[in-house]
């Protein structure tokens, strides 16, 4: 995508602009010109952590800083860097330095430091990766849903696969697919589905949903999952998207294709430039 990559930097930018303000993630995605609900993907895809885990990470570190380095009142570093009281300040400040913010202040401390992020991509060889655009027709689907918080998604859907299979619900959807559907920016829809059959009834507990119609990008993945398919899903937000030059993200969702135990697909909607 153009200019993907200085999106994102300007997203972090703002960011380290904003660390003693209330920062929303809508405000800060809007500096990348992409959807919450993708930029938090991308974020955590290309950083290896969270965007909240960063600020959090950054703001504990310029607090250390300050506390180490001036005369200033803990609870008055706490209130500047966005926390409400000051044992929830030394609940954090200690978890992630590893001593108190009162012993920050004497000499010699040991104290940990993030430090801005800046992004770049880097040639890491010849890696190749298989896709395909398709156009496909609106479709229905229907499964059982659940709500994910987005930065949290990557431990907790697994789970929530094997308690399907483990209460029965595989004899009522097999799970062709893994539907994920944005929410509010921070949380999704995730459907464990299979194609709507309209002559057949909806039970109890279950929904349906129209995926519309429009352009794909389909990823095929080979192996055991989650790996395989969380593997080839980095690799679309990190290797894929940055070098795509004739295609954006269309709508906030994707779906997640399981054809057979060690092959399956990953379409993610795009619309040309």
């Amino acid at each position: 995508m153009n200019n993907w990559v200085d999106g994102i930097q300007n997203a972090i930018a703002y960011i380290e602009d904003n660390l003693t303000e209330k920062l929303e993630i809508k405000d800060i995605a809007s500096e990348a010109y992409v959807s919450e609900f993708h930029f938090q993907r991308i974020f955590s895809a290309l950083c290896g952590f969270t965007v909240s885990e960063y600020i959090r990470n950054r703001r504990l570190t310029l607090a250390a800083e300050e506390l180490s380095l001036s005369d200033a009142r803990v609870i008055d570093v706490a209130m500047k860097y966005g926390y409400d009281s000051h044992d929830s300040f030394t609940r954090a400040f200690t978890k992630f330095h590893g001593v108190s913010p009162k012993a920050a202040k004497e000499k010699g401390a040991h104290l940990k430091s993030v430090a801005p992020l800046r992004i770049s991509l880097t040639l890491k060889g010849g890696t190749m990766m298989d896709y395909r655009i398709v156009e496909k027709e609106a479709f229905t689907i229907m499964g059982k849903s659940k709500l994910f918080n987005i930065e949290t998604s990557y431990e907790e859907i697994p789970e929530w696969w094997k308690e399907h299979y483990q209460t029965g619900g595989g004899k009522i959807v097999k799970g062709m697919f893994g539907a994920c559907l944005d929410n509010d920016g921070k949380s999704f829809d995730y459907l464990i589905a299979d194609l709507y059959l309209p002559w057949n009834n909806i039970p109890d507990g279950y929904i349906t949903r129209i995926i519309p119609a429009g352009t794909w990008a389909v990823f095929p993945y080979k192996g055991k999952c989650p790996k395989a398919l969380q593997d080839v899903n980095t690799q679309i937000w990190t290797e894929w998207l940055p070098n795509c030059k004739e295609y954006k993200l269309a709508g906030n969702y994707n779906l997640e294709v399981y054809l057979d135990p060690k092959y399956g697909e990953i379409w993610v909607p795009i619309q040309k430039i």
